[in-house]
């Protein structure tokens, strides 16, 4: 989830971006992902790969040298699965509302916002294999579920610009002190000009509280190989117009 996950935590951006092919990126999905659920959003089929698979061994310097960014879009981190489930127990939320999944990753809460009936879907991610990643997976779920509806997409950089959505959905992005500074400003703006912003956060240490009204909280299970626990406690918040 660059922008970032969708999803997860990540801003990285592959050198090289504008000019990866998209069936090269479909290839690389395919063959270091499997088909599984996640495990607090077991309604969404998602292409993700092992914490055991060497794509996650590889460090950020590695996968440089390889030209591509960290792997955030093959992980159903706990933020974006806490957001996604809050959407498909409350569809009023998103019900004929057009939404935007920011920084989406694998594109789990653009999925589960269409699911739930959104009107529109659009996952915006930085990193060129989330495109990929969302195509395949989208695929997957009409495949299994029937589900109606295209998600677009956006490779550029939204932060600081306005948007053309109702509702705006964070899935896990405070992760890191640049992002929660860049982000901030943003979602102020954006629900001061009127788009609803919503957070899916497993207590990362960047998370703005004063600025949240808490929605809702999960128990969701994560791998210990990526998080410091194995079942991370996930809320879901509503961002505040500052005062």
């Amino acid at each position: 989830m660059t922008q970032d996950d969708g999803a997860g935590p990540g801003n990285g951006k592959a050198e090289g971006e504008a000019r990866l092919d998209p069936r090269r990126a479909e290839a690389f999905i395919l063959a270091n992902t499997a088909v599984s659920r996640p495990p607090h959003v077991p309604e969404i089929a998602l292409r993700l790969a092992s914490e055991a698979h060497e794509l996650w061994q590889k460090t950020e310097e590695e996968l440089a040298e390889l030209g591509l960014p960290p792997p955030f879009w093959a992980f159903a981190w706990a933020g974006g699965q806490g957001l996604a489930r809050y959407l498909l127990d409350h569809p009023e939320t998103v019900d004929g509302r057009s939404v935007i999944d920011f920084a989406s990753g694998s594109g789990l809460v653009a999925i589960a916002a269409l699911t739930a009936g959104a009107a529109s879907a659009t996952a915006a991610d930085i990193d060129p294999f989330a495109a990929a990643a969302l195509r395949l997976n989208l695929a997957l779920n009409v495949e299994a579920s029937g589900l109606r509806g295209t998600i677009g997409f956006r490779g550029d950089d939204l932060v600081g610009r306005p948007v053309e959505a109702d509702l705006v959905l964070a899935g896990d992005v405070f992760y890191d002190r640049d992002m929660a500074r860049a982000v901030t400003p943003w979602f102020d703006a954006l629900v001061q000009g009127g788009v609803a912003v919503l957070v899916g956060d497993p207590g990362r240490a960047y998370l703005p509280r004063e600025r949240l009204e808490r929605l809702a909280e999960y128990q969701v299970p994560v791998s210990r190989a990526l998080e410091d626990q194995e079942v991370k406690r996930v809320a879901v918040w509503r961002w505040r117009a500052p005062a």
